[in-house]
């Protein structure tokens, strides 16, 4: 079965989109646990850092994460179609 690579590539987009989405308003919300939650992820001390969630940065963000996720998608459709 082939993918679509336009389609695949959409979804992608959109679902890192959504999840950009999700952890903004987690961020906004919850800045202290999500920080705590961060640096566990990457095995640091973010502590004493802080968030600068702006109006700016969270679309540019958003942008930047779609164009990635769906650029990626796009290559590992069409990585998959060609070892079919």
């Amino acid at each position: 079965m082939k993918l679509n690579t336009q389609k695949f590539a959409l979804a992608c987009a959109l679902t890192a989109a959504v999840l950009w989405l999700a952890c903004s308003v987690l961020v906004s919300l919850l800045p202290g646990l999500m920080l705590s939650m961060s640096g566990h992820m990457v095995h640091m001390q973010l502590e004493n850092m802080g968030w600068h969630l702006t109006v700016v940065s969270f679309i540019g963000g958003l942008v930047a994460w779609s164009v990635i996720a769906g650029a990626t998608g796009a290559l590992l459709s069409a990585i998959y179609n060609r070892l079919l």
